[in-house]
């Protein structure tokens, strides 16, 4: 993952745990084009992967209160939420709730 395709894209690592590895696979590399956001990434994996958007996303398109996305190891909340940009290289780690007690 070094630096920006020619073609426009950029790579980004995507990381999904606990429930989510049902849909995504563990640990991927996906592309999107440059200018990305948080949220275009997330659009494009539930467009390749059925069930993802269910689990991610409200009715309105909200991202579900109980799911985490981190960037880089910081959560979007803090950084734009779903309008965070992307560079190549970066990784998004998504984490649903965890169950247990």
């Amino acid at each position: 993952m070094n630096g920006a395709k020619s073609d426009g894209c950029i790579r980004v690592r995507v990381r999904a745990f606990a429930m989510l590895r049902d849909t995504l696979p563990a640990e991927h590399d996906a592309e999107v084009p440059e200018g990305s956001t948080v949220g275009d990434l997330l659009n494009h994996l539930s467009a390749r992967h059925p069930g993802l958007g269910d689990a991610l996303f409200t009715s309105t398109g909200d991202i579900r209160a109980y799911v985490n996305i981190l960037k880089n190891g910081r959560n979007i909340h803090f950084s734009g939420g779903l309008a965070t940009p992307l560079a190549d290289g970066d990784t998004v780690a998504l984490f649903p709730p965890a169950a247990g007690g």
